[in-house]
């Protein structure tokens, strides 16, 4: 009997309990000169110049907003050379060759209380703005943009659900540093002046509910809650999260501000109390190492424009070597994957997953259904699969694709082993047209 896929196979074992390793010295680090929402840039320093950590070497422009790029150790620039994006494609990178000083840029400061006590959202928004500050859960969205909504806001929802399998980065986040997240928290109610706040994670995540529990007893009257929401997937897409946690549906398309809501990721919140708390960017992240084509799984905690390739030895190197492997960045439901172990963890690289290369040979479509019943914003995967084979362009834009999440349940579910999600993804192109 063809079902609805809630449950995916939990693989979060490998790594959950594992404290994060502090891997923040490697000898070279590559910052991107583009991302997904930033196609151009200009530099600001030239070959053999000397830079320092936390210091602006560059501009990305992207269609409706410019972004900073930060240096993320202090070193000499030695040019640029060609890595794997986490968006599957060759980019060019600033090397820097790491003086392991780690001399903090002059516009890294410490911000009394007093003085955050009187930051208006303008000046959040302008910190942010500063600080190059995106959603570190993988959206790569500008924090900054967040807060310029004119919209009252009554309700702040933080994202711990992590509901991907073997990603448990932003588990390990919340374990080791409940505190910057509840002053990050604050500073985001301070902004919006918003009295109520929760924190949500998944119910089975019994570890963080004991931490935070005890932890939010010391922000008594702050507003401040956990809450603990389903278990299936993707109860992390906001649009589940905020059904979940508030009892709100949410329109397609609609603006969660709209709702009087706005929601971060707990990485974005710790990003956000660093760039009010210390003025500085994002320099570092958590990332999970894991998969069954390496020795032993793992979670750091890494310098922003560290290789893979420093990581994989801490890791015990590949299991298999003579196995051909398949990289993820991100996670396997809705991560990228890339040819190789040369690429590089950005901002918004929460783990890279490597497996064992397994051929799976693809059957015709029995148009069993499963796809549809297991599609969260109920679209028809496989009519707008057809579309695409067929290239009816005037089909493809009425099977509207561009509401798809790319959770990659359709995928997943199909009992024919056939990529849908690849198509659906190639039917949003067209619908753009």
């Amino acid at each position: 009997m063809i079902a609805k896929t809630k449950g995916i196979k939990d693989t979060k074992n490998l790594t959950s309990r594992l404290p994060a390793i502090r891997f923040t010295k490697p000898e070279y680090l590559y910052i991107a000169t583009s991302n997904a929402r930033c196609a151009k840039a200009d530099l600001y320093i030239k070959e053999g110049d000397h830079v320092d950590s936390c210091q602006v070497i560059g501009m990305r422009h992207g269609p409706f907003f410019e972004q900073p790029i930060h240096a993320t150790c202090s070193g000499t620039f030695v040019g640029l050379e060609k890595h794997y994006h986490r968006n599957g494609k060759l980019t060019d990178f600033i090397k820097i060759k790491n003086d392991f000083k780690d001399t903090l840029d002059k516009s890294c400061f410490i911000r009394t209380p007093e003085e955050i006590a009187s930051l208006t959202k303008e000046d959040m928004t302008q910190i942010l703005k500063d600080c190059a500050l995106v959603g570190l859960g993988g959206s790569s969205f500008p924090t900054y943009v967040k807060f310029q909504t004119d919209k009252p806001i009554n309700m702040i929802l933080i994202n711990g659900i992590e509901c991907e399998p073997y990603i448990t980065a932003d588990h390990r986040l919340m374990l080791e540093f409940p505190y910057r997240i509840m002053e990050g928290i604050k500073y985001v109610m301070q902004a919006f002046k918003c009295k109520h706040a929760k924190i949500c994670i998944k119910s089975k995540y019994k570890d963080i509910k004991e931490v935070y529990t005890q932890v939010i007893k010391e922000y008594e009257g702050s507003g401040i809650e956990l809450c603990c929401v389903g278990n299936f997937y993707p109860q992390g897409w906001e649009v589940e999260m905020i059904k979940s946690a508030t009892g709100i549906q949410l329109k397609p398309g609609e603006l969660p501000s709209n709702r009087g809501i706005i929601n971060f990721n707990v990485s974005t919140i710790v990003g956000l109390y660093k760039a009010i708390k210390y003025n500085m960017p994002v320099i570092k992240r958590d990332i999970t190492v894991t998969g069954d084509g390496i020795m032993f799984p793992k979670n750091f905690r890494v310098r922003v424009g560290t290789s893979i390739r420093d990581l994989i030895p801490l890791c015990g190197g590949y299991k298999n070597p003579d196995k051909e492997k398949v990289f993820i960045l991100g996670g396997p439901m809705m991560g990228m994957a890339v040819p190789s172990d040369d690429c590089i963890i950005t901002k918004t690289v929460t783990s890279i997953i490597v497996l064992d290369k397994t051929d799976y040979q693809e059957e015709p479509c029995v148009r069993c259904g499963s796809c549809v019943l297991s599609c969260p914003v109920h679209l028809e995967p496989v009519q707008i699969m057809n579309a695409v084979k067929t290239l009816d362009k005037e089909r493809i834009k009425k099977l509207n694709p561009l509401r798809c999440i790319e959770c990659g349940l359709c995928t997943y579910s199909c009992t024919s082993k056939i990529n849908v999600t690849d198509y659906v993804r190639r039917a949003k192109l067209f619908a753009k047209l």
